[in-house]
């Protein structure tokens, strides 16, 4: 009985999702999961030179667009073209090897999940006017 009770509700909370999402004008199509590009299919130039860094370890910024990227569990379109399999025939710069090391200091083949996510520390540069006033300078020797 629980398991049956279990599905009805999981099946309440999605439809309920959807149709919270459809009555509110918000187009399902414009999600990460469905606007993804296929492997192989773009080969995105950069946009803008590449910036200088502001501090020790500062992530560096994306010098190109990452509309319609598909960063999920699943797929990771910034690999595409930035890991050990295809840095060399895109162009783009290799995934970092401090992307391979677990939280317990283990090194692996693949990227850490705890650095899967680009997103979550790498932005897109812009020109864009801060949004409040800030004072800060960059360390001594960076930002050049």
């Amino acid at each position: 009985m629980k398991p049956l009770i279990t599905l009805i509700t999981l099946a309440a909370l999605m439809l309920g999702g959807t149709v919270y999402a459809t009555d509110n004008g918000v187009d399902l199509n414009q999600s990460p999961e469905v606007t993804a590009t296929q492997q192989g299919t773009i080969h995105q130039p950069k946009e803008q030179s590449r910036q200088p860094l502001n501090y020790v370890n500062q992530p560096p910024v994306i010098p190109h667009s990452v509309d319609g990227y598909q960063v999920t569990k699943n797929v990771n379109r910034c690999l595409q073209c930035h890991g050990t399999q295809s840095y060399l025939t895109t162009g783009a710069p290799r995934v970092s090897p401090t992307h391979f090391t677990d939280r317990d200091g283990l090194v692996s083949s693949t990227v850490s999940p705890r650095r899967y996510f680009c997103l979550q520390c790498h932005v897109p540069q812009t020109d864009a006017k801060p949004v409040v006033e800030n004072t800060f300078k960059p360390a001594d020797g960076f930002g050049k």
